[in-house]
């Protein structure tokens, strides 16, 4: 009764009550449920036989100490609700190669590995990354290795390997290898088997979760942007250098960028949203796959769709999985190791354009164009903003979904710039450089026929055709003058 009066006689004479009703139930369930919540980060030594949780109790206004029995002696990873809700996790890491970075760099690449049974691609994943890279790309990343094999010693002999091969990416801060102790992470046994999985597939993506965590939670000082690998793919040439340009074209708020369509290779992420990406990961580890949590993660940051760059920029090379050593054959249809360098142009066209699918964005790489009504004399002319030597023109015309939107008959010429003739636009002083064939047009070694610089490329329609055209890339690469 003690509270009840009181309440009563101010629902009774003051207008505000509602509102007076609403901020005293807030203050209690602040109160009563705020300590149920709240538990922090903690370490436990191999003989303690108690946790110490950090909870602040507000009489005498004193950080207080509360001791709880637990069952056994281990790590565990807590968060606190109040403290620290955006920042890492206070993990405790081992570096097994590398020391801590003096300074962020743009691009942090992350990839989390296993020993396999029957084939291991870890090194040569980490040599194609290297490879691919020029001298100014590689000043502007780090690579981390996070070797989630609950065995120490094969830890150490993983590490060992890297460091006779990449021992000079070590010492000049752009390799880093770390693990974690086995006791850190939450329980993998006796987990809910969703989708009906059996009982080592849960704990196989479980644990393949949490790795993932604290990858992702390492990671979250060291660059501006982040970006998830596996341990067996191939990279595209100078990928640093095209994520850098296609996120500076982006201008939509973001939480995930798809530089390939396969699970979790080449996902990118802003490093500031990297410690929430952890706890994501970590509060769901035991409820589904970790590509399908990634994409539930963007989704959750108000992304609604994915943002998907094409073509490619790495390949799935491994043919046995980490689960099991099961056959794997995933490879990406649209993967090219040496990508096109499409040079700043305009683009014009006659023939009518669906939706919003504009051949400028499928120049761009921001999509594909999709034309309808196309008639003998339609054109699509490319201009470029500076003139350029061409090396190589590769065009793809229809999809696996709209197999016969290809252009049935066309072909490429290059020129000098634009002329207008009969209400027709072309390139001026115009040579053909080859014809379509099945909807694809692929020429190479331009600059050995054509010799000087061009400051146009148009593709002409030579006959009218009942079915829509679908152009579902266009790469043009530039030779070295």
């Amino acid at each position: 009764m003690g509270l009840r009066l009181p309440i009563r006689r101010l629902c009774r004479h003051y207008l505000f009550a509602p509102a007076f009703l609403i901020f005293f139930l807030a203050i209690l369930v602040y109160v009563y449920l705020q300590p149920l919540a709240e538990v922090a980060l903690v370490r436990i030594s191999p003989t303690s036989t108690q946790v110490v949780l950090q909870t602040e109790e507000y009489k005498e206004n004193k950080l207080t100490e509360i001791h709880r029995p637990i069952p056994h002696r281990f790590e565990k990873l807590h968060f606190s609700v109040k403290e620290d809700v955006l920042d890492p996790l206070k993990v405790p890491y081992n570096f097994l190669l590398g020391f801590p970075l003096l300074q962020r760099r743009y691009l942090s690449v992350g990839i989390c590995s296993v020993k396999r049974h029957k084939e291991n691609y870890l090194m040569e994943t980490v040599q194609s990354i290297f490879s691919h890279l020029s001298s100014s790309e590689l000043e502007e990343m780090v690579l981390v290795i996070y070797l989630a094999n609950f065995d120490p010693t094969l830890n150490t002999e993983v590490a060992g390997e890297l460091n006779r091969q990449f021992g000079t990416h070590v010492a000049a801060g752009r390799l880093i290898v770390i693990s974690c102790s086995k006791e850190i992470y939450p329980t993998l046994e006796n987990l809910k088997r969703n989708y009906n999985d059996p009982n080592d597939r849960v704990q196989y993506r479980a644990k393949q979760n949490v790795d993932y965590a604290l990858l992702s939670n390492f990671c979250s000082d060291l660059s501006q942007y982040h970006l998830i690998l596996e341990d067996d793919v191939h990279c595209s040439k100078n990928f640093l250098t095209l994520i850098k340009r296609y996120v500076a074209r982006i201008s939509v708020s973001w939480a995930t960028i798809a530089f390939s369509k396969l699970g979790y290779i080449g996902k990118l992420y802003h490093s500031e949203h990297l410690p929430r990406l952890a706890r994501f990961l970590l509060m769901f580890y035991d409820e589904m796959p970790c590509d399908w949590l990634l994409e539930h993660f963007y989704r959750s940051q108000t992304q609604t769709e994915i943002i998907r760059y094409k073509p490619s920029l790495f390949q799935h090379i491994g043919s046995y999985s980490s689960f099991q050593d099961k056959r794997n054959k995933l490879k990406e249809e649209d993967f090219q190791e040496e990508l096109n360098n499409n040079p700043p142009a305009d683009t014009i066209t006659d023939i009518e354009v669906s939706e919003d699918h504009s051949f400028q964005n499928a120049y761009d790489g921001n999509g594909f164009f999709w034309g309808k009504s196309v008639t003998s004399g339609n054109y699509i002319l490319v201009i470029f903003k500076q003139p350029v030597l061409l090396k190589r023109v590769h065009i793809v015309t229809g999809s696996p979904e709209y197999k016969q939107d290809i252009l049935q008959s066309g072909y490429v010429e290059v020129g000098w710039g634009t002329t207008k003739e009969s209400g027709k636009v072309t390139c001026k002083n115009g040579t053909r450089i080859g014809d379509f064939s099945e909807g694809k047009l692929d020429v190479d070694y331009l600059n050995k026929t054509i010799t000087h610089k061009v400051g146009c490329l148009g593709i002409q329609v030579t006959k009218t055709q009942l079915k829509w055209i679908l152009i579902k890339q266009i790469d043009i690469w530039i030779a070295n003058s």
